[in-house]
């Protein structure tokens, strides 16, 4: 530091004048002009040229005489500066006006008083705050400078963005003085100088320099300040000490950039920044009338319905305890284990009377009645699953369904982790097998999971439970508003919610579905689907009991060995129903050539569980070229529309029910980036095809809002988000009020702004709108909307798009 100082101050005060530069001997211009040549070329450094050339111009400098003794000041100043320096980074720590002993000078002092005395004598004005060259130009245009006097708490209250300079300095001196200053002031120029010009009265600019308003000031002072302004300047920090111009200079030319500043660089188009996109006056608008809500068909009285789930468990498996129930496979396709209705109301019950009366912590049970527990079972054993689920429900206990946790910091068994921490979960029932397969602590135990509270895992196979005595009953009580079981659901951000179904809304669910399906006892379904959420629950281990159905459940371990397999089951067990995804009817395509002797006669109804989405009628219609030469029928294929939070919305009726034909719609993909309905020709290549979802839910009302805003009902002919307002819903987000009052608590109204319903509807995040016959069609979902220049475009569109390009000859399997 004290190098660079000596230097830099060295070259501005050797700064040759016109007519010594001209008396300068021939040699000393030639190792100059070399000099600078190497400078240019980038041979030497900026701190070598300037300590080179003060080398071959010290002895050439002409004696100034007729100096002010106030600017002889600042050479005693840089003289002690340069013994103070090399110290500084240890001195770094004390405050700029810390007196020293070591550095107290009574001659510096003297001369430091007879300079303010000869400035008080000249009547000089305070010192002046100039803004900071640092600050752009625009502001100082505007921003009148501070003439006020200048306190240390004046320049402490201004440190940001303002640096405090120095006074005018009035004196006619010497004019190679001035002429010098101009030199110094002129080389220094492409440098963010801080140094200040003030307006002579006689309207020339001339240089400022800087007294101190402490009469106190001696030789300590001014080398700590002189060490904090340039550690400060040096990173940029504005600082409140008042140094000569000179020094300023000086720290200026050390500092000078080799390059333009960055700003320079980057010039913002502001006209473009501030340019807002204007709606295209020609865009598709609305014309229909307003939608009123559509309501579904009522829910039928059925004679000698069970009043609850538990009841319906406790009927079936007393009065038809040998009654197939559910059907698990292995990953070969052969049958592992069938579990009849008595098995699964007697297991039940053991693990009911297990959970409340042989789990306890310091003699008080684990578990109450109202607590969560998870139930962490993999996609390849629904029976034990079943078992542990209507076990919870007949103990009056909340099941959580969740995967199975891979590894201990697995990003998505976190976001599961924080679910089961705000549900205070504390107990996980899971099977041996699968609690020998997770990761564990180096004492044995099951590990702590990144994210997840502390659970207690009891394993729930035959010989851990323990048999209830004769006198103990489950309670078996009527559907309530209480919770019956939490589905879990991540957003598209990655976070994981629970939603919370009430008992009531489970038996109303199950009720809709056996309506709407025209499901009969002793069915046989097969189920493709995960069966621990969405219509894998609801069908093949929900309903399924209610009416006494056998299902067949089809691991996804086994579908990818054999994409063929529920095709197989269909045919082995001559099932009525099969509940599948348009992915799982596009993969048996692929396979069908090596089996022949196969038939689906025996189908009614193939529920399409992921109808809504716009590629699924592409898996529908090829799905039906192939197979309706093998017993196929083309109104089986029924499409449904579902989300977690209202569940089932809409689904196509199976023939039998004399409802009308199913429709497809094709739309115009401008028209519908604009939220409006178009119909077109399929000739173009800019239109999309959907298929209908079916008919509303019985005793469901269904309606479409706008997808913005205050939930207006949409126009007939404009996609909105489609509500639903029926008893068989989700009825909130475990612990977020918030979230629950916005998707559960919805309140549509009219363009006059009058609620169309005193019940709340629910948000299902389906984009669609009702088309002719009340058919409902859907072309998106909330979570895959894009905006893009004010035009509305979906996720979903993307993956149709490469669906009807042959994707077999383009993408590989599983990208």
């Amino acid at each position: 530091m004290a190098e660079r100082t000596s230097t830099g101050f060295l070259t501005m005060m050797l700064e040759p004048t016109p007519a010594v530069a001209m008396t300068l001997p021939a040699e000393v211009r030639e190792k100059l002009a070399e000099l600078e040549l190497e400078l240019s070329e980038g041979d030497i450094t900026q701190k070598g040229y300037e300590k080179k050339r003060g080398k071959l111009l010290a002895p050439y400098i002409p004696q100034i005489q007729g100096v002010d003794p106030s600017l002889q000041i600042d050479n005693r100043i840089q003289a002690s500066s340069q013994a103070v320096l090399p110290g500084s980074k240890h001195n770094k720590s004390r405050a700029a006006n810390t007196r020293d002993e070591r550095f107290r000078s009574d001659l510096h002092t003297e001369a430091v008083q007879a300079a303010l005395a000869k400035y008080k004598e000249r009547k000089m004005p305070m010192p002046s705050k100039r803004r900071s060259v640092l600050v752009q130009s625009s502001v100082e245009a505007c921003t009148p400078p501070d003439t006020s006097s200048a306190s240390e708490d004046e320049g402490s209250l201004r440190r940001q963005g303002r640096l405090a300079t120095s006074t005018p300095y009035q004196g006619h001196g010497h004019p190679a003085v001035e002429h010098w200053f101009n030199r110094v002031i002129q080389g220094s120029s492409t440098s963010s100088s801080a140094s200040s010009t003030s307006s002579h009265p006689g309207g020339r600019s001339v240089t400022t320099t800087n007294t101190t308003s402490h009469a106190a000031l001696n030789a300590n002072a001014a080398a700590t300040a002189l060490a904090d302004f340039m550690a400060h300047t040096q990173l940029g920090v504005p600082v409140n000490s008042r140094v000569s111009s000179k020094i300023q200079q000086l720290l200026n030319t050390l500092k000078r950039p080799k390059r333009p500043p960055l700003r320079e660089f980057f010039v913002d188009d502001f006209e473009e920044l501030l340019d807002v996109q204007q709606p295209d006056p020609n865009q598709p608008k609305p014309e229909g009338q307003h939608m009123s809500a559509l309501e579904g068909e009522p829910l039928g009285v059925v004679n000698n319905w069970p009043p609850s789930l538990p009841a319906a468990l406790q009927r079936w498996g007393t009065t038809q305890p040998k009654s197939p129930c559910l059907t698990g496979l292995d990953n070969a396709g052969k049958p592992v284990y069938t579990l009849t209705y008595g098995k699964l109301w007697t297991r039940s019950q053991k693990l009911a009377y297990t959970l409340l009366n042989k789990l306890s912590t310091r003699n008080e049970p684990l578990l109450v009645p109202g607590d969560r527990v998870a139930l962490v079972f993999p996609n390849n054993d629904p029976v034990m699953f079943m078992v542990a689920f209507y076990g919870c429900l007949l103990a009056e206990l909340v099941p959580v369904p969740i995967e199975v946790p891979l590894t201990r910091k697995d990003a998505g068994s976190q976001q599961i982790g924080f679910l089961l921490g705000s549900c205070g979960v504390t107990l996980a029932l899971t099977t041996d097998a699968c609690q020998k397969g997770l990761p564990k602590a180096q004492t044995g135990e099951v590990a702590t999971f990144k994210g997840w509270p502390r659970l207690l895992w009891f394993v729930t196979d035959g010989k851990h439970v323990v048999k209830p005595p004769k006198d103990w009953h489950p309670p078996i009580r009527e559907a309530s508003n209480d919770i019956a079981y939490i589905e879990y659901k991540t957003s598209k951000e990655g976070s994981t919610m629970g939603i919370t179904v009430s008992h009531s809304a489970m038996l109303a669910h199950s009720h809709a579905l056996t309506q709407a399906c025209g499901y009969t006892e002793a069915e046989t379904i097969t189920n493709v689907l995960d069966f621990k959420k969405e219509a894998g629950l609801w069908h093949g281990v929900l309903t399924s009991v209610m009416n006494r159905m056998h299902v067949i459940s089809i691991p996804y371990s086994l579908m990818k060995v054999n994409p063929l397999s529920w095709i197989q089951k269909v045919h082995t067990y001559k099932a009525r129903v099969a509940v599948v995804k348009s992915r799982d009817m596009h993969w048996s395509l692929l396979a069908q050539k090596d089996q022949r002797d196969i038939s689906l006669s025996s189908l009614r109804m193939l529920i399409v569980a992921d109808g809504a989405n716009p590629w699924s009628i592409s898996s529908c219609d090829a799905f039906l070229n192939v197979f309706q030469a093998r017993g196929l029928r083309p109104e089986v294929i029924c499409p449904c529309a579902s989300s977690s939070e209202a569940m089932t919305v809409a689904i196509r009726r199976p023939p039998e029910m004399g409802v009308p034909p199913p429709g497809k719609a094709v739309l115009s993909m401008g028209g519908l980036s604009h939220s409006v309905i178009r119909v077109d020709t399929e000739e173009k290549l800019s239109v999309l095809t959907v298929q209908d979802v079916g008919q509303v839910m019985p005793g469901a009302l269904v309606c479409v809002v706008r997808v913005e805003g205050t939930p207006y009902l949409c126009q007939t002919d404009e996609v909105g988000e489609i509500c639903v307002s029926s008893g068989s819903t989700g009825i909130a987000y475990y612990g977020l009020p918030g979230m629950t009052k916005n998707i559960f608590e919805t309140i549509p109204v009219t363009s006059s702004g009058i609620p169309i319903s005193d019940r709340p509807f629910t948000r299902t995040s389906l984009l669609g709108f009702v088309g002719p016959d009340s058919l409902v069609f859907v072309v998106g979902k909330m979570d895959g909307l894009m905006v893009v220049s004010g035009r509305r475009h979906n996720a979903d569109d993307v993956v149709a798009t490469a669906l009807a390009v042959e994707p077999m000859k383009f993408v590989y399997r599983g990208r």
